[in-house]
């Protein structure tokens, strides 16, 4: 069995792989080649934390695996990331488990490789100005990926606590780009893009604030009761996801589909943009909405490029088990 540690990852994977990784997940579940199991997320009555496991299997590729982790919220006092996980990946002819993943560096890369392929796919491309909400661990993975997939000119944000937006100052300086900490009613009304990654549980933005031809990606919402913007805002938005049935139950858009102003065949799997088989935008004026729940696949596939670049550069570490 392979083991590639937590500290080793950020060696091996780069943010293109995992937007290849995912993309290529993406695809595949739209043509049914892949799929993931039901997902188990809980609240278990300790440290405020929220545990579960995402699992699935792809056909095409052959990961076969699960990870297991969530979120704990306090973990920042202790010097630790909040998003606690590691990837198990198995043998999908033996049944054997071949390799064990640290998951915390690959979960933020995976989720902003989901916003990312979902801004190549269906934003405009005169998209100049990119509006950030929320400013927490995984916003700088989100604002990076996102950057590579425009001619973006200037970097706008919004966060609960402002000092924290600096995090994303600095990386949009990182790109030679202007950043400037914005009210949500001018993020709404000047941002072609617009991200969101929080953990709230109250909507943040309304659609009134959101102007026409705008692509949102919403990546916070995981969780029964999560929620980044208004129902109405999904409701006046042509809305794509990673797999409906996760959009509707722990998604975005399980509000809109709560108030009954969208249903579950109102929502594109982003696979079949991928595929050809959806046009995606159609207009400079239509709204796009990414509800990006994170499924187990994406894990899968950047666990196992991973471990192949491990063992591609003979730094994988093989134990008995």
């Amino acid at each position: 069995m392979i083991v590639v540690p937590e500290k080793d990852i950020a060696k091996l994977i780069t943010p293109a792989d995992c937007l290849t990784a995912v993309e290529g997940v993406f695809a595949s579940m739209a043509r049914r080649s892949a799929y993931n199991f039901p997902v188990i997320r809980e609240a278990i009555g300790h440290a405020d934390a929220l545990y579960g496991f995402k699992s699935g299997f792809d056909r095409e590729s052959l990961a076969l695996g699960l990870k297991s982790g969530g979120f704990w919220p306090n973990n920042v006092e202790k010097g630790l990331t909040n998003h606690q996980s590691a990837i198990f990946l198995f043998d999908a002819d033996t049944g054997q488990c071949r390799a064990i993943v640290g998951g915390n560096l690959l979960t933020a890369l995976r989720t902003a490789a989901a916003s990312a392929v979902s801004i190549k796919y269906l934003a405009r491309q005169d998209a100049k100005v990119l509006g950030m909400i929320g400013a927490g661990h995984q916003s700088t993975f989100q604002l990076r990926a996102a950057l590579a997939q425009r001619k973006f000119e200037k970097v706008i944000g919004w966060n609960v606590v402002p000092e924290m937006l600096s995090r994303l100052e600095e990386v949009a300086k990182e790109e030679d780009l202007p950043f400037e900490a914005v009210s949500l009613d001018r993020l709404g009304a000047e941002a072609d893009v617009i991200i969101s990654i929080t953990s709230s549980f109250d909507p943040i933005l309304k659609a009134s604030q959101v102007r026409p031809g705008t692509h949102l990606a919403c990546m916070g919402t995981d969780t029964k009761g999560k929620q980044e913007v208004e129902a109405e805002l999904v409701a006046n938005a042509s809305v794509f996801t990673d797999e409906v049935a996760q959009a509707i139950t722990i998604g975005e858009s399980q509000h809109a589909i709560g108030k009954g102003l969208i249903a579950p065949e109102d929502i594109i799997e982003l696979g079949t943009v991928i595929n050809g088989a959806h046009p995606g935008r159609t207009s400079a004026d239509q709204i796009t909405l990414f509800d990006g729940t994170g499924v187990g696949l994406q894990d899968l596939a950047v666990a196992s490029k991973t471990v192949d670049l491990a063992v591609s550069k003979g730094v994988a570490i093989e134990i008995d088990f």
